[in-house]
């Protein structure tokens, strides 16, 4: 709610004049009005308007006001009151105020004086919807936790209280090692912090490595360390990743595509905690916990031998699989909502969501999942005119950077996806950055779904 937009304003007194003449300094004041001499139509208006503030009269003929009060604040408990009375009766203000009137005004009053009682319930009502905004944001995880992973976890669905569930379950359980498995931008890092910074672990280092960029020239020395002059640039003694993290979390992302001449070292640290520095021959102890992440099917690359089944049935300890967004469609708005706060509040401005985008949304694939509603939320915000985001603030259509709204039930979609990357590639000419971009996944992700799929680019990539 900005300071431009409107409230709905009830009035009911029984006189006729006086109604009539608020109502209309009301309407020219920009707000919508109602006004009534009766009950039982301020009861038929409550019934069909989401009234935000009604002005009533505490003396009505045939009935005590501070029933009314009572009775409205009990059906609506939202809606705020403000007592007005021709007399000065402080017994009756005192008991309007504890049965929940917002504000009271002793007639006759001024314009000014309305004006002013309205402003102010209207910033009110503005703080009231911004404290509901922040407690129903779906968090499953405190304020405390958020702040240490800095990072949200969003979610209404089962799949995702369940899965929030048993990485509570695998924190309590410092040493055992957890493999989380789940599509590009479903949340894996999340998950992985979740399960560190819940545990007794959480008072030290949570060590984030992707294992597929590190060069096969580095791999030996960026996790187990070095001895100064054991080669070429070892100017100085340098920790490994297994050492850096002693006492706390070793993350492995991508652990599927580590180079199969790394995975019997990482497998012999992982069993017998003790390391050694290349260039060194002296041992050292670490106490670490291994949780790991991919996006492949892993069972698939072990039948293939590319990944050791001995490392995974080290690394499996806890499985935790985390379904693609798809396959939660109720996830959607709570994090459609979160993240258009989030990038609202950055930009400073105030934005509403039309209905129709959760509706059209939950039936949209979401290949990057999270990470690619996250992406859309921010474009939308960006590039809208207005302060509501519709659905033609979304790129869901073939028109709009090549994304395909489908029906879940009825779509193949392994040919969706190949469909939409051959898209966003076209529309970037052949540039996978940007084709990255449009589909809201990291370019090694596109990389790998091009090679899953075996989809060539075509032509040089500029």
């Amino acid at each position: 709610m900005t300071r431009h937009e409107k409230i709905e304003i009830l009035i009911l007194d029984d006189e006729k004049q006086f109604t009539e003449e608020l109502h209309e300094f009301l309407q020219k004041s920009g707000h919508e009005s109602f006004e009534t001499n009766t009950y039982p139509e301020a009861r038929h208006i409550l019934a069909n308007h989401e009234i935000d503030l009604m002005i009533l009269d505490v003396r009505l003929p045939g009935i005590d006001g501070l029933d009314i009060l009572k009775e409205v604040k009990a059906k609506h408990p939202n809606l705020e009151v403000v007592i007005i009375s021709a007399h000065g009766d402080m017994d009756t203000v005192i008991k309007a105020m504890r049965l929940g009137a917002f504000d009271y005004l002793r007639k006759p009053f001024r314009h000014i004086d309305i004006q002013i009682v309205v402003e102010r319930t209207r910033k009110y009502l503005h703080l009231q919807r911004k404290l509901k905004l922040v407690e129903e944001r779906n968090s499953l995880i405190s304020k405390t936790l958020e702040e240490k992973i800095d990072r949200h976890f969003i979610g209404v669905s089962v799949k995702i209280r369940d899965i929030f569930d048993a990485a509570l379950a695998a924190a309590q359980y410092r040493d055992a090692n957890v493999l989380i498995t789940g599509e590009s931008g479903t949340g894996k890092e999340n998950v992985a912090r979740i399960i560190h910074y819940s545990g007794s672990r959480k008072e030290h280092i949570f060590c984030a490595v992707n294992s597929s960029a590190i060069t096969d020239s580095l791999l030996e020395s960026e996790f187990f360390g070095h001895k100064k002059g054991s080669f070429t640039g070892a100017v100085t003694d340098k920790m490994g990743y297994f050492e850096v993290s002693n006492q706390g979390t070793l993350f492995l992302d991508e652990i599927a595509d580590m180079p199969l001449n790394l995975q019997a070292k990482i497998l012999r640290a992982a069993e017998e905690k003790v390391i050694t520095r290349v260039g060194d021959t002296k041992t050292i102890k670490t106490d670490f916990r291994i949780i790991s992440s991919t996006n492949h099917d892993i069972q698939k690359r072990v039948s293939e031998n590319k990944f050791r089944l001995d490392l995974l049935h080290r690394l499996n300890t806890v499985h935790i699989h985390i379904p693609p967004l798809r396959e939660r469609p109720e996830d959607i708005k709570p994090l459609l909502i979160h993240f258009t706060d989030h990038f609202a509040q950055k930009l400073n401005r105030s934005i509403a969501i039309n209905e129709d985008v959760f509706k059209r949304l939950e039936r949209y694939p979401f290949p990057g999942n999270i990470r690619e509603l996250k992406n859309m939320a921010e474009r939308a915000i960006i590039l809208c005119k207005f302060n509501s985001l519709s659905i033609e603030d979304f790129p869901l259509t073939s028109h709009s950077n090549g994304a395909v709204e489908v029906n879940n039930e009825m779509a193949n979609l392994k040919s969706i996806e190949v469909d939409m990357i051959r898209k966003a590639l076209l529309q970037s000419q052949f540039n996978q950055k940007a084709a990255a971009d449009i589909l809201g996944i990291t370019r090694d992700a596109l990389i790998r779904k091009m090679k899953k799929y075996n989809i060539s680019i075509g032509k040089a990539e500029n």
